[in-house]
């Protein structure tokens, strides 16, 4: 994207509009399909697609081991985690949300040098963690350009499950003379000028109280890199069978108004109201003391507690990506990465699986027939398409949870979603996501859900 928007303008700007209606070895998305080894006259192999998105996810013993560890140990088992072990060190640090300052004891985890599969004009981390109250951790990326100069160590999250010990937090005003970091994005400014990031690193931060034995646990952690084309159109993908998961329907539009404190109440919530959707639909939801807070009578508190545990005190919203991801796999073995996806033909594969998934995307009123709303910026859950390949879709910018399941145009949808640029209602050029979404998934999973998932890079 030649000049980005700062997602915090987007979201401000939808409002209004929704309101008013792995392994060891990493994968790459898009990635060509294997030469055919069937019998029969051997055809001239037509070019390869080129590789848009690459993933690397550190999750397992051996890809823990692998890092290097400074006051860290890996917990084998059948999920391994970091933890503390020993402390590097001690440090303070000065919360800008609350101005509180309190001294932390850290341990440090690098990853090993992760060479791209695309050369990348953006990375989006994401991680799975428990925090513990008195933990919390920093997830820092750095990356290094095609002519072999490395990105300062920038900050994509300080993040803590709960709220009482720090704000979770993006950091604003990080760049270099070739990207910013856009919220929870690391984007090359000027993508036409060439430049492209060809390989990073992440360094994961474990805070505890100084003395305590507690420590946070990291499951999973790793980003999502993509050259992604600019593009206002995208081609079609063609229909597979139809399927409909039964996942929870709910409203972000019945908490308007409720607790503004997180970004004005749910007409904002389109995030964490499609992340309590597929939580809940795989089995898991807050406890009755995790939502002892919520005002008795309102409708719906988890979509209240899921938005208060997305929000982003910089950001000043509920929509940023990882935050959302990792709110979610704080649920009993839920895993969840923020990446991109080439096509409708990779949702369908989940979804013959069994996986639903968040999709972000926005469009005028009249470019998705029936939605009745256009938006800067909006979340919503693929659950299925119907025989004619349209997209069932859980969209929570509706009135009320029975108006929740819409069906889309597959053509209409498809577009908005992968497009990289797009016109507003004054033909002013913006940017669009490209095919960004969010996963949640068990850790328990059957040989298929495994097969899929593995073959999009995500395990």
């Amino acid at each position: 994207m030649t000049s980005p928007t700062s997602r915090r303008a987007v979201l401000t700007a939808a409002i209004a509009a929704a309101a008013g209606a792995s392994a060891a070895t990493a994968s790459s998305a898009f990635a060509s399909p294997a030469p055919s080894t069937s019998g029969g006259p051997t055809a001239r192999p037509s070019a390869a697609p080129k590789a848009l998105v690459d993933n690397r996810f550190w999750h397992t013993y051996t890809d823990w081991r692998r890092g290097a560890g400074d006051g860290t140990r890996v917990l084998p088992g059948l999920r391994p985690g970091l933890v503390i072990a020993s402390p590097a060190g001690r440090s303070d640090y000065t919360d800008p949300h609350t101005g509180t300052t309190a001294a932390w004891e850290y341990a440090v985890w690098t990853s090993p040098e992760h060479r791209c599969a695309v050369p990348a004009t953006e990375v989006i981390a994401s991680w799975n963690a428990r925090t513990p109250a008195g933990t919390w951790i920093q997830t820092e990326l750095s990356g290094r350009y095609a002519d072999g100069t490395a990105t300062p160590w920038f900050v994509m999250g300080r993040w803590a499950s709960g709220d009482g010990d720090i704000r979770r937090t993006s950091v604003d005003g990080q760049g270099d003379p070739h990207s910013t970091v856009w919220t929870d994005t690391l984007s090359v400014d000027d993508p036409a000028s060439g430049v492209r990031l060809v390989s990073y690193r992440l360094r994961l931060t474990l805070y505890r109280t100084p003395g305590s034995r507690l420590t946070p646990t990291v499951w999973r952690a790793g980003a999502m890199a993509s050259g992604v084309p600019d593009r206002f159109t995208v081609p079609a993908s063609a229909p597979g069978p139809a399927r409909e998961l039964p996942v929870p329907r709910y409203s972000q539009n019945v908490h308007i108004g409720q607790y503004p404190e997180y970004d004005n109440g749910g007409e904002a919530w389109c995030s964490p109201t499609s992340s309590q959707m597929i939580i809940e639909y795989w089995g898991r939801r807050p406890t009755a003391r995790d939502l002892a807070w919520v005002k008795p009578g309102l409708p719906d508190p988890q979509v209240c507690h899921a938005a208060r545990y997305t929000y982003d005190y910089q950001y000043e919203g509920c929509g940023n990506w990882p935050f959302n991801a990792a709110y979610a796999a704080t649920y009993r073995d839920l895993n969840a990465v923020v990446t991109r996806l080439g096509s409708l033909d990779d949702v369908e594969r989940l979804i013959r699986v069994g996986i639903p998934v968040i999709t972000s995307q926005s469009f005028l009123k009249e470019e998705l027939t029936g939605a009745g709303y256009g938006t800067a910026g909006h979340l919503m859950t693929v659950i299925g398409f119907t025989r004619e390949g349209d997209v069932i879709a859980n969209d929570p910018a509706s009135p009320d949870n029975r108006a929740v399941r819409r069906v889309y145009r597959r053509r209409e949808f498809e577009n908005i979603w992968l497009r990289t640029k797009r016109y507003d209602a004054n033909g002013a050029v913006r940017s669009g996501t490209g095919g960004v979404c969010y996963v949640y998934w068990p850790s328990d999973l059957s040989p298929s859900r495994r097969r899929v998932l593995r073959e999009l890079g995500l395990v």
